[in-house]
């Protein structure tokens, strides 16, 4: 292997790193630039990707979801030294009070402490919910961005916890509902709201729409109805949305309508209570709904 260096000796640059015995030779004369070079590299092989994503021993990544991001360290309740041995009474109560005192400097301003509660809140919300971990990420970082604006003050962690989590269900395109949100946190749908108005005013951000489409595949799974009721409730709603039937109603409601629908024309019919369960809506609204979309889009069921 060839470097731009020259040789002191004879200002050759026909050089060579002799990896087996850790040096620079110069191949001219022989001269040693360097020597016990340390190799940087993995001590083991890898052949192909799998191996060598296998074999890496590198810390945890870093997480939003922890309030040091997973960089701090702990000390660990074995009460033993590095070779096995038990610790001596008097060296178990050193390492107890270090170990306190370690506790107390991974939250030691009230700012770690709020967002050591707040993310263990996010944490339980999601586990509840069954959320994808990108989902909880998206969470914390919201809500790290909140607490850097200083939007937490008058209003508690539990609403803003649960705003920044539907925020970030929206932007990650996952399909809960305030109601849903609400079933796993303290606090009501009516200050989950409440809170979710003023981060996306305070935080200038743009959340999409909800489309009813998402909602289906969700209402068709916990009715159990067949695969090809499920893709007649989405001409349904594409048809729907194409002559302006979907603007100005909540999705859940069209959404529920449709898989009511579809349930009739394939004759695996659900009842209004059912599907009013499962959606999450009343009765009157799939009622409302279902009336709209058979008159405009002319449908017509076989009795």
């Amino acid at each position: 292997m060839e470097f731009e260096r020259k040789c002191p000796e004879c200002g050759s640059t026909n050089l060579m790193r002799d990896y087996e015995s850790g040096e620079v030779v110069c191949m001219d004369c022989g001269y040693v630039l360097d020597e016990k070079i340390a190799d940087l590299g993995p001590e083991w092989r890898a052949f192909d990707d799998e191996q060598k994503a296998k074999r890496v021993r590198v810390g945890s990544p870093i997480t939003f979801t922890i309030h040091d991001k997973g960089l701090s360290t702990s000390i660990d309740r074995y009460d033993r030294d590095i070779y096995g041995r038990r610790l001596t009474p008097d060296q178990r109560t050193e390492v107890y009070r270090l170990r306190k005192w370690q506790r107390r400097m991974r939250v030691s301003d009230a700012t770690e402490r709020n967002l050591a509660f707040a993310l263990s809140e996010l944490s339980k919300m999601s586990t509840a919910l069954k959320l994808p971990k990108n989902v909880l990420e998206t969470a914390c970082v919201l809500y790290r961005r909140a607490v850097r604006k200083r939007l937490i003050r008058g209003r508690s962690i539990q609403s803003v916890t649960a705003a920044a989590l539907y925020m970030a269900c929206r932007q990650c395109d996952i399909t809960r509902t305030l109601e849903e949100i609400a079933s796993v946190s303290p606090v009501s749908k009516k200050d989950i709201g409440r809170s979710y108005r003023f981060m996306i005013r305070e935080l200038r951000m743009f959340v999409p729409p909800v489309s009813p489409i998402s909602y289906i595949s969700r209402f068709s799974n916990r009715l159990e109805m067949a695969g090809k009721a499920e893709m007649i409730a989405l001409q349904i709603l594409k048809s729907a949305r194409e002559a302006l039937l979907t603007s100005g109603r909540g999705p859940t409601g069209i959404a529920a309508a449709a898989t009511y629908i579809a349930s009739i024309l394939l004759n695996e019919r659900r009842t209004q209570g059912e599907i009013s369960e499962n959606a999450n809506v009343t009765e009157v609204t799939i009622r409302n709904r279902y009336k709209e979309l058979m008159e405009y889009l002319e449908i017509t069921v076989k009795v």
